[in-house]
């Protein structure tokens, strides 16, 4: 994508002002009844029904789920109480992905959350009368999702999980203590559009540092393992984007980078917190959270999508996990963690 393109997001997400959530998450995503009436303590008396369709389950993707209902919950629109939640997951079958749109299309919910590119692009193209929140979009402007980031216009917006400078600070991360690394494996899913985007950005920080990004395709998760075994003896390490269906297997590559002391990087957190050594990132908690914030102003002061701009996750730091750097053979130095900002919630004991 066009540099001019992310600047103009970034610029508008710095604009917005970010709150920060609590750290509970909320607990259940299946369909429940809401009362007539809140209670007296949240204030609002009015009901609600919203549709959820997540295109595949995962740390990062349940996580999201999880900051977006706490924010609604923050402001007094509970599930159980005044929140009905319509919640949907495709199990990354695109057959079940359309149908879950065509059926919240038919549906009474006021309000969609899609959570992922494949979601979004589904419920975009069946839902045409409800508002429409993404979260967890790499490049929503490729996915075709909106044409303008400002002014989205229509009944859709959002927030990309996708800061352009976190890929080129992670690729330089990894350039600067990693002098070894001359071939970085990356296992993907060419059929994502989201993360064909992100290894261009990738392999175009790469270069800068003389560092070749080696490629394994995969169609489906039940590949990953084959793919990256496939990687063995040609990489020095191995990086990951936001792909769901490779997100969705990465317990097989933290195995194959354990048995092989293969440096493992990845693009999410959780994955980091699950068993890869680093990423440049953030909770996508927080990331669900903020997109809630956008859905409470929607809900309860009437608030149009398409005039809401589309904006990028702004806090980044490097996270490292200890203990996986011990599993894949790392020594990590004190340069290392002297580069994560907040010491105490990004290095993963």
């Amino acid at each position: 994508m066009k540099k001019k393109v992310w600047v103009s997001l970034i610029l508008t997400a710095v604009m917005m002002a970010t709150v920060a959530c609590g750290n509970n998450a909320a607990k259940g995503t299946n369909d429940t009844t809401g009362s007539d009436t809140a209670s007296k303590e949240n204030g609002d008396k009015k009901s609600y029904k919203i549709a959820i369709s997540q295109i595949v389950e995962h740390p990062s993707l349940d996580a999201t789920r999880e900051g977006f209902l706490q924010a609604l919950k923050d402001a007094g629109i509970n599930e159980g109480e005044n929140l009905k939640v319509d919640y949907n997951n495709a199990q990354n079958d695109q057959t079940n992905n359309m149908t879950i749109a065509q059926k919240i299309n038919s549906g009474d919910a006021e309000l969609v959350l899609a959570i992922a590119t494949p979601s979004a692009q589904a419920v975009v193209k069946e839902v045409k009368d409800k508002s429409i929140l993404f979260a967890a979009v790499t490049d929503p402007l490729d996915a075709k999702l909106v044409t303008n980031l400002e002014k989205p216009g229509g009944n859709i917006s959002g927030v990309s999980d996708t800061n352009p400078e976190a890929i080129t600070k992670l690729m330089d991360f990894i350039a600067g203590s990693f002098p070894n690394v001359k071939n970085l494996g990356l296992v993907i899913n060419e059929g994502e559009s989201n993360s064909v985007m992100m290894a261009k950005l990738a392999e175009e920080a790469l270069s800068k540092h003389g560092i070749k990004l080696v490629k394994a395709a995969i169609t489906n998760t039940s590949e990953v393992k084959q793919a990256a075994e496939s990687l063995i003896g040609r990489v020095d390490a191995l990086y990951i984007t936001l792909d769901n269906s490779v997100v969705s297997g990465a317990d097989a590559i933290i195995q194959v980078a354990k048995e092989k002391d293969l440096p493992f990087f990845s693009s999410d957190r959780d994955t980091v917190e699950k068993g890869a050594f680093a990423t440049v990132g953030f909770k996508y908690f927080d990331h669900g959270y903020q997109v809630g914030q956008m859905a409470v102003e929607i809900l309860k002061n009437g608030k149009k999508p398409g005039d809401m701009p589309i904006t990028v996750q702004q806090k980044l730091d490097i996270i490292l996990n200890l203990k996986a750097a011990a599993d894949q053979g790392i020594d990590v130095t004190d340069e290392m963690k002297a580069q994560v900002q907040d010491a105490e919630k990004n290095i993963i004991q």
